[in-house]
């Protein structure tokens, strides 16, 4: 692994229950993450994606790419554009940094409306046991 590698990307499927379980798995209870309604007086079409489960897709995104010998030790994310049902969440990403048994991976994740998501991950490279 060297800077400059990209990862192969990763197609998600954002769907209701995608999005209502993991805010729910994440105990995540504002009602916009659940309730199309609610979503909707808050200028949104329907609900939306909370950012603890883009969090854990960009960090799954990152070790299944990697292998399970990769470890996380710091995942950095910013939001852009929401993640609806019905979108197919693509994450991409590109090795900055290689020192030693840690990697730098910089991870962005597009949707029909734009940028979702922007981040670092760091992780140590292990030994497959």
């Amino acid at each position: 692994m060297s800077p400059g590698d990209e990862l192969a990307p990763l197609a998600v499927p954002v769907t209701r229950t995608l999005v209502v379980a993991a805010a729910l798995a994440s105990r995540d209870y504002q009602d916009v993450h659940h309730d199309p309604a609610a979503a909707e007086r808050a200028g949104m079409p329907d609900v939306f994606m909370n950012i603890l489960t883009t969090n854990g897709l960009v960090g799954r995104y990152v070790t299944d790419r990697l292998g399970p010998a990769a470890t996380l030790r710091k995942v950095a994310i910013r939001l852009g554009a929401p993640s609806h049902p019905g979108d197919t969440l693509v994450l991409t990403g590109t090795v900055v940094d290689v020192d030693a048994d840690t990697a730098v991976i910089r991870v962005t994740g597009d949707n029909d409306l734009g940028r979702h998501v922007t981040g670092t991950v760091t992780v140590t490279l292990g030994t497959p046991a």
